[in-house]
């Protein structure tokens, strides 16, 4: 299977032993339905007739009864053994997946869309689980079944083990065969369409208010039904292909029976098998049998399988090739030292960066912002402002210059950058708890009234005291229940609590209206004086005279002045300002 090695192999050479003991089980479990059903049938028909001592049935009595504690007995075992084996790898391949997408999540979106990842998580790490549970193990019981099942049956007539040989053969190897053939492209189809309804599920569950707004709710209800109908079709031609393929699988089973009851009672005519044995021949055909017709559905799945490896691999190889591999860190200690110093200097020297595309995002930007400094990143929608950001938390490396903190590069700090650097940007997100936890995040460690004292740093205090729950009111997923406002300040709370040297503002008050969004970035700037702010917009709303401006037009610095000079002296801006 493509792409197995990397999911696949590995997690089985690392449980081999256990999988062996669990293929055992496996084995002994239908082992034992065997002889149990072959002792059932001797101990029918030697009942029908006159045994010669109360023996010869009370023997196969006590073994129908120790086959029937001991087969419950393997089964149990062997299904404990094989789920705790799956669920250990899978608990395994979660960690390994999540650790590959952690590292990506701020420029996930470059490769992956919320339906991409959801589907993997919700969907195709469980059907790994089934490749073990369905496929492997049935397999590999399977094929040592048919062997041994083969060589028993050699030892009384070696013409009726090849007949037996060909039927299982249909069963175990054409069937599934043909099984895959014909529900590959269904199972494909019906893979990328459970794709798609999560994309669109998840993108409209995350702007479930734009269609309110919009008034095109019920429009979404009925193209989303009407795509789940067409998958729901699909399915329905591959249950019934699965229903034609288990009657065509019954009619081999019922023709090999019909095999063995004819050899079984020539064998007697000829004096080399009693009579007791017939029926007891013919009763182990169906725990063998019951073991191969699985095999098909499971062969059928492969498709379904390959994609999902397919796709967890997407996840690994296909990495955003802006991400860079980062091989040096700084300490968690030195960081935490720097940010105890509250005294973080920034600095931009010749930064050009460019992507894989070729698009070129900055070219030559050199800045600097001390300690305490405001300075203001103007410019249009792609000018490079959201690139600036991601270099300045180390998700990026510039292809050539430098972004540092104190000296240190910026990459250094990428995984602790929340300890020196705190980020308000335009949809703080909010989880379904209370108004509490969701301000304390900032710091865990924080107290009630270190909480309190930063909302009412944001003017938010009274307000939640003014709810019926106050600070232990639940939030609804996202916050929903608060304004665009609200939420901001709620986030700027816990950036109070974080209390970071240098705060970034990703244009904290867009879609607000003029006068939140005045009021509010005047309650920010105040209360986060003192830090390095860099304020990233694209409008003028919240700029002091005296602030800092760089205005960037396709990645170059073309503006760099105070608010006062660039209004005097360049036209352009001034026009921004009219």
């Amino acid at each position: 299977m493509k792409n197995g090695k990397g999911w696949i192999y590995p997690y089985i050479q690392e449980n081999k032993k256990l999988i062996m003991i669990t293929v055992f089980l496996g084995l002994l479990t239908v082992l034992s339905a065997t002889l149990l059903m072959f002792t059932s049938g001797y101990l029918i028909s030697k009942s029908a007739t006159k045994p010669e001592t109360i023996l010869m049935v009370y023997v196969p009595i006590v073994a129908v009864r120790a086959l029937s504690i001991f087969r419950a007995v393997s089964r149990y075992i062997e299904r404990l053994m094989g789920h705790n084996v799956i669920l250990n790898i899978l608990s395994k391949m979660r960690l390994r997946l999540y650790k590959m997408i952690e590292p990506e999540v701020l420029v996930m979106e470059s490769k992956f869309r919320t339906g991409d990842v959801l589907g993997v998580l919700a969907d195709d790490i469980e059907h790994l689980q089934d490749i073990y549970l369905k496929t492997i193990f049935p397999y590999i019981v399977g094929f040592c079944l048919y062997l041994l099942s083969i060589l028993a049956l050699g030892f009384f007539s070696f013409e009726m083990a090849g007949w037996v040989a060909l039927h299982l053969f249909v069963i175990v190897v054409l069937i599934p065969l043909l099984s895959f053939v014909a529900t590959k492209r269904k199972i494909i189809l019906y893979k990328q369409g459970k794709k798609a309804l999560y994309q669109v599920l998840t993108d409209a569950v995350l702007g479930i208010s734009d269609w309110v707004f919009s008034g095109r709710q019920l429009q979404f209800i009925e193209a989303y039904e009407h795509k789940e109908r067409e998958l729901i079709l699909t399915d329905r031609k591959r249950r019934s292909f699965n229903r034609i393929r288990n009657v065509l699988s019954q009619l081999v089973v019922a023709g090999l029976v019909l095999i063995i009851i004819i050899w079984a009672a020539e064998q007697h005519e000829l004096g080399l098998l009693p009579v007791t044995f017939i029926a007891a021949f013919v009763l182990i055909i169906f725990p063998i049998t019951e073991v191969f017709l699985p095999l098909s559905d499971a062969v059928s799945q492969l498709p379904r399988y390959q994609n999902s490896l397919e796709r967890l691999e997407s996840f690994g190889n296909n990495r955003p090739s802006e991400i860079q591999a980062l091989k040096e860190f700084t300490s968690t200690k030195e960081i935490e030292r720097i940010a105890a110093e509250k005294n973080v200097k920034l600095d931009f020297k010749q930064v050009t960066f460019t992507y894989q595309s070729g698009k070129m995002a900055l070219k030559d930007l050199s800045f600097t912002l001390n300690q305490g400094e405001k300075l203001v990143l103007l410019g249009p929608s792609g000018s490079g402002k959201s690139t600036i950001l991601k270099l300045l938390l180390g998700i990026f490396i510039p292809n050539r210059g430098s972004v540092s903190l104190n000296g240190i590069p910026a990459s250094h700090f990428a995984k602790d950058s929340s300890k020196v650097i705190s980020v308000l940007n335009q949809n703080p997100h909010l989880f379904d708890t209370t108004i509490l936890n969701n301000i304390r995040l900032g710091n865990l460690n924080a107290t009630d009234e270190e909480v309190y004292w930063a909302a009412k740093q944001v003017k938010l205090y009274d307000y939640i005291q003014s709810l019926p729950q106050g600070f232990s009111t639940q939030l609804h997923e996202s916050g929903m229940r608060f304004s665009g406002g609200e939420r901001q300040r709620i986030a700027l709370a816990r950036i109070l609590l974080q209390n970071n040297p240098i705060v970034i503002l990703d244009e904290p008050t867009i879609g607000l209206d003029p006068r939140t969004e005045r009021d509010l970035l005047e309650n920010m700037f105040h209360v986060l004086r003192g830090k390095s702010i860099l304020f990233i917009t694209h409008h003028l709303a919240g700029i002091s005279p005296d602030d800092r401006i760089l205005f960037l037009d396709n990645g170059k610095l073309i503006m760099n002045g105070t608010h006062r000079q660039l209004l005097l002296e360049n036209e352009r801006y001034a026009k921004l300002n009219a």
